[in-house]
């Protein structure tokens, strides 16, 4: 998630934030701040409990679009406390003021993505290392790049970014197609063997029957805790398969992702991170005028 093209789209997307947010221009500070103050300003973090920072860099891409200078204090990844300063920020006030709400709605929700995986994170490395938590397609529009990568900041795995990354057989396509077996044989026909397939299945016998039909990930969708541990170790037992990924989705929270690691899964994906995540209280303080 890093490099030229990369990066020109985040500025791309910033760019229309603003322009969401500003429309034809901001009528109550242009009405009252002259255009000549110039001021520094600081981001600090109001948030009671330690949290993962995230989004500082989308931020100074929003200052800089606006020609303010930035100063960060901290990287994305670090933990933060309250009243802790992230970040300074020098510029015309007008232009301060005009970027603010843009810059701490992006840190404050990929803050929150970050520190929520970090929680995930933490949790099953204690029981299960090697089990990787990542995210789904349950973003917000517009947003799904910078939510990703709050995912991966917080130490996650952003799994599929985009409807054409890999193929995942779901329970619509297969209300629509013949079979499982059907439905993957036609991928892997259509798209070749370098395209990774994943199906998704309800119960055990469903998930036998992708294993042999050649699917790469099977996801265990809405299964309990003993019947994920019970189509894990039927799939496991099957050797010639052994390569397979095996991913467990659907109501898995904090309070009951210990009871599915004993599975022993590839991947649990969790949608909350993304569709519903706490903001990070963050606040942009102006500290003196010049």
């Amino acid at each position: 998630m890093c490099g030229l093209a990369d990066y020109l789209e985040r500025r791309s997307s910033i760019i229309r934030f603003l322009e969401e947010d500003i429309g034809v221009g901001d009528i109550t500070t242009n009405s009252i701040v002259p255009a000549d103050r110039i001021v520094n300003a600081v981001i600090r973090c109001n948030d009671s409990n330690e949290t993962i920072t995230c989004g500082l860099h989308e931020a100074q891409i929003v200052f800089d679009v606006c020609n303010c200078s930035t100063i960060l204090f901290i990287n994305d990844g670090s933990k933060v406390k309250k009243d802790d300063i992230v970040m300074h920020i020098r510029g015309g006030a007008r232009s301060v003021l005009k970027a603010e709400r843009t810059a701490l709605n992006l840190i404050m929700r990929m803050s929150g993505i970050a520190t929520l995986t970090r929680s995930f994170v933490n949790l099953v490395e204690k029981y299960y290392p090697k089990v990787k938590i990542t995210g789904t397609r349950k973003t917000a529009p517009g947003l799904r790049f910078f939510d990703k990568k709050a995912i991966t900041i917080g130490g996650g795995y952003p799994h599929r970014m985009r409807l054409d990354d890999m193929v995942l057989i779901k329970d619509n396509h297969l209300a629509i197609s013949d079979s499982i077996e059907k439905s993957i044989r036609m991928a892997k026909a259509n798209l070749g063997s370098a395209v990774r397939i994943e199906c998704e299945v309800k119960n055990t016998e469903e998930a036998m029957r992708a294993a042999k039909a050649g699917a790469n990930v099977i996801m265990f969708d809405n299964f309990t805790p003993s019947e994920a541990e019970m189509g894990v170790k039927a799939i496991r037992e099957l050797e010639a398969f052994d390569d397979i990924e095996i991913e467990l989705s659907g109501g898995i929270t904090l309070d009951n992702i210990i009871n599915y690691v004993k599975a022993q899964p590839d991947l649990i994906s969790v949608g909350h991170l993304t569709h519903s995540p706490t903001a990070v209280d963050y606040s942009l303080e102006i500290v003196n005028n010049i």
